[in-house]
C-alpha cells in the first residue's frame, strides 16, 4: 500500500496527508468525502487510486435531474426475448467517485445508503452483491451552495473520513505547472497497476491481526462520549463513529509497518473521521466555531493512555 502512496504522491502535489488518509480509508474498508474548491485534484485523486490498484473505476456527475435508477441499475422488458432483463448501473465497480454529490436532491443521493452501508444493491426486489473491495469517494464544493442539497446526517455517518483539500504551497503549486501535460499527450498516458483487488482483500483481512490494547479501547469511548457533552454540540458522535476511529487507526498502524495501534494513531485519524459527525449548535457557528475546533479540545482535555 504504502508504493500506491508513493506513486500517487508523485502525480499528486501538497496533498501528502490527504493521499495517505484515503488509503488508510480504502484499506479499513470506508468511504471517503472529500471537500474543497474547484481544481484541488479530487477527482484525480480518485481516478488515480482506481489506477493503482487496478480495479474497476466509474464516475457519476450528480445533477439535479439524476434519478436513482441512473445508480443502482434498473429492469428493462426484453421485446425480443419476452423477458425482463436487469441492467447494473455505474454503482457496480471497485472505485465509485460520486462527483458533487450534493447537487442532487435527497431522493439520488440516498440510493448510495445500502450500497456504502452493506455493499449491496437491491434493484426491483432483487438484491445484487458489490465487487470487492467498493469504496466510494465523494466530493462536493464548500463555497458555492446554490442549486445543491446538504447531505443528511445518516449519508454522512457512512462515510469513514471526510477530507478537507486546501490549496497547495507555493512549491507544490509550482510543481503541479511543471508536470502540466498538454491535453493529446494526456491522453495517452496509462498507469500501471501496483496492487490487484484481490491483494488488496487480503490486506484489509490483516487489520484483524493488529492489537489494541483495552486502554485505547476506553481513550476511543471517551473522546466519542466527550464530543456529546460538548455544550457547543447539538449532535455528537455515535457509536458508529467510535468504530470508524477504531478501524481507521488499526489501517493506519498497517500502513505505519505495525500490528499494534497507539494513541497517536488514535488522535491522528479522529479529527476526518468525527469532523463530518458533529452537529454544532446555531450559536457555536455564530461564534465561528468548528467541529474541528472542538476535536481538538476534546483530544487535548483527555489523558492519554500510557
Amino acid at each position: 500500500m504504502n508504493e500506491i502512496i508513493q506513486a500517487m504522491e508523485q502525480r499528486l502535489f501538497g496533498q501528502k496527508l490527504n493521499i495517505r488518509l484515503l488509503v488508510t480509508a480504502l484499506l479499513a474498508g470506508g468511504h471517503v468525502l472529500l471537500e474543497g474548491v474547484p481544481g484541488l485534484g479530487k477527482t484525480k485523486m480518485a481516478r488515480t487510486l482506481a489506477e493503482f490498484i487496478g480495479g474497476d473505476y466509474r464516475r457519476i456527475q450528480f445533477t439535479p435531474d439524476l434519478m436513482p435508477g441512473d445508480i443502482t441499475g434498473s429492469v428493462i422488458y426484453n421485446m425480443q426475448e419476452h423477458s425482463f432483463t436487469t441492467i447494473q448501473g455505474p454503482i457496480f465497480t471497485n472505485v465509485l467517485l460520486a462527483d458533487e454529490i450534493n447537487r442532487s436532491g435527497p431522493k439520488t443521493q440516498a440510493a448510495l445508503l445500502e450500497a456504502m452501508e452493506e455493499r449491496q444493491v437491491t434493484i426491483q426486489g432483487n438484491t445484487y452483491k458489490l465487487p470487492n473491495p467498493f469504496f466510494v469517494v465523494a466530493t462536493q464544493n464548500p463555497v458555492e451552495y446554490e442549486g445543491t442539497y446538504p447531505l443528511p446526517e445518516a449519508q454522512l455517518d457512512r462515510f469513514l473520513f471526510k477530507l478537507v483539500l486546501d490549496y497547495p504551497g507555493e512549491e507544490a503549486e509550482i510543481a503541479i505547472l511543471r508536470g502540466h501535460i498538454p491535453f493529446p499527450q494526456h491522453q495517452e498516458e496509462t498507469l500501471s497497476a501496483i496492487l490487484t483487488p484481490g491483494r488488496i482483500e487480503e490486506l484489509q483481512r490483516k487489520l484483524a491481526d493488529v492489537v489494541v490494547e483495552e486502554s485505547l479501547y476506553a481513550y476511543i469511548a471517551t473522546i466519542i462520549r466527550k464530543t456529546r457533552e460538548s455544550k457547543r454540540v447539538q449532535l455528537g458522535a455515535s457509536p458508529r463513529a467510535g468504530i470508524a476511529v477504531l478501524m481507521a487507526s488499526k489501517a493506519w498502524a498497517l500502513l505505519d509497518g505495525r500490528t499494534y495501534v497507539t494513541p497517536d494513531d488514535i488522535k491522528l485519524v479522529a479529527r476526518p473521521a468525527l469532523r463530518h459527525r458533529l452537529l454544532l449548535t446555531p450559536q457555536a457557528e455564530l461564534e465561528g466555531g468548528t467541529s474541528d475546533h472542538i476535536i481538538q479540545e476534546t483530544l487535548g482535555a483527555i489523558p492519554v493512555p500510557r
